[in-house]
C-alpha cells in the first residue's frame, strides 16, 4: 500500500460513522495529502466511492483483508 500521512482506525464503526470521520480529518489536512483508512463494515466500500465522487477527493486505493477493509483517499487540492 502507498504511502499515506494520516491514518484513521474506523473499525467497528457502522455506517455512517467512518465517512463522517473521514469527512472530519480530510477538513483537517491540506490538498494532496493521503488519508488511510481501516473499517470492519462491509458497506464502507460502497459509502467511500460515492464519497469520493461527491466530495471530488481521489479514491487511490481500495482492499479487503481478513474482514479489514482499507481506504486510501487523496485530498483534493
Amino acid at each position: 500500500m502507498a504511502d499515506f500521512d494520516k491514518e484513521l482506525d474506523a473499525r467497528g464503526l457502522n455506517c455512517p460513522l467512518p465517512i463522517l470521520r473521514t469527512k472530519k480529518m480530510l477538513n483537517d489536512m491540506s490538498g494532496g495529502q493521503t488519508l488511510r483508512v481501516v473499517a470492519t463494515d462491509p458497506g464502507a466500500v460502497k459509502d467511500f466511492q460515492a464519497f469520493s465522487k461527491q466530495t471530488g477527493n481521489d479514491l487511490l486505493e481500495s482492499a479487503e483483508a481478513n474482514g479489514e477493509f482499507t481506504f486510501l483517499i487523496r485530498k483534493k487540492a
